[in-house]
């Protein structure tokens, strides 16, 4: 049995092919009857378009190629929930590449998306050599989301306000009356940023002395390390700000192990507010890095791009906001004789 053509839609709609051909572009020159007509013709036949013929006419494939960084940061699912649904509603459809796999292939990073044609490319998170991106965004638009790095010209960035949602979470544990804090670090400009936003609010707070920063890897295990490294200090810290949700998760794995409770012994916050923080048997104090919004805004800033090419790139931030749940709490009394 063949497949229904564009030809069987439109003798079942009582319409021309060219009026077909409007309808599935989403003009808006067709009257409301004859949409109707289109559309329940494409129904009851079960008609899908040539996607292969349509871009050779419209030489434009559809589709927007992203460049995750990590597929196991559980915070890009909240991005691409973001990211997905502005782009689908305007008939563009994504193609998902995980970063760090090509580059342990060795592979180009962003090649194959020149190679099927996207129309567009959405990075998210931190690469190592932004400068890369170059000759990708000479040939199609390019926007960066959840990164902070410096970028190519005409290429746009969107992502959270680091520096003030760290300056929260810190601020939060001071509120408490911690005073001996430690920051468990992360890498890249959005790492930086965070670090540097804790060491000022506690300079700020005239805490400098007692403020501690250890690095770390962003991982759940980097943080275990890390906070068995701190935990193990004469004077330990009473509260850790972890650099994600995930190295704060190692953070209270290592906190049990060691006979601590939380947050009766030791508060614990992350950072992004992914769905882990949000696991009842975590319920982690943390801050929401708005990365639905950031999605978002990066899948609008795609769109103006292929709209109005070559305009100056363009850093977009949105404000994250504290989420406090049940890992922290005030420090534990001093041990008196």
């Amino acid at each position: 049995m063949r497949a229904p053509t564009i030809r069987d839609v439109a003798d079942r709609a009582g319409v021309s092919k060219s009026l077909v051909s409007l309808v599935l572009r989403g003009s808006e020159q067709v009257r409301p009857e004859k949409r109707e007509a289109v559309l329940r013709a494409v129904r009851e036949l079960g008609y899908r378009p040539n996607a292969a013929a349509r871009s050779l006419s419209e030489q434009r494939t559809r589709t927007v190629g992203v460049l995750l960084n990590d597929l196991r940061n559980p915070w890009y699912v909240d991005l691409l929930d973001g990211l997905n649904p502005l782009l689908h509603a305007s008939g563009l459809h994504m193609l998902l590449a995980d970063a760090r796999l090509s580059r342990r292939a060795g592979h180009d990073l962003a090649g194959p998306f020149l190679d099927l044609q996207a129309d567009g490319l959405v990075v998210v998170g931190t690469l190592p050599d932004p400068a890369a991106l170059g000759p990708v965004a000479a040939r199609i638009p390019v926007v960066v989301a959840g990164a902070r790095e410096a970028v190519p010209p005409g290429v746009d960035t969107v992502a959270a306000d680091d520096e003030h949602g760290a300056r929260l979470v810190t601020e939060h544990l001071i509120g408490l009356g911690h005073r001996r804090i430690a920051h468990i670090a992360g890498y890249g400009a959005v790492g930086e940023l965070r670090r540097r936003s804790f060491e000022a609010t506690m300079r700020a707070h005239g805490l400098d002395g007692t403020a501690l920063v250890e690095p770390g890897d962003m991982t759940e295990e980097g943080g275990y390390r890390a906070t068995v490294r701190l935990l193990g200090r004469a004077e330990r810290p009473t509260a850790l700000c972890a650099v994600n949700d995930i190295t704060a998760v190692g953070a209270l794995s290592a906190a049990a192990e060691l006979g601590l409770e939380v947050p009766r012994d030791l508060s614990v916050t992350g950072y992004d507010d992914t769905n882990i923080a949000r696991l009842r048997h975590v319920w982690l104090t943390t801050v929401d890095a708005a990365g639905h919004e950031v999605g978002r805004r990066a899948a609008r800033c795609l769109l103006d791009r292929l709209a109005r090419p070559g305009e100056a790139g363009r850093v977009l931030l949105s404000t994250p906001a504290l989420r406090v749940r049940g890992t922290t709490g005030r420090p534990p009394a001093p041990v008196t004789d």
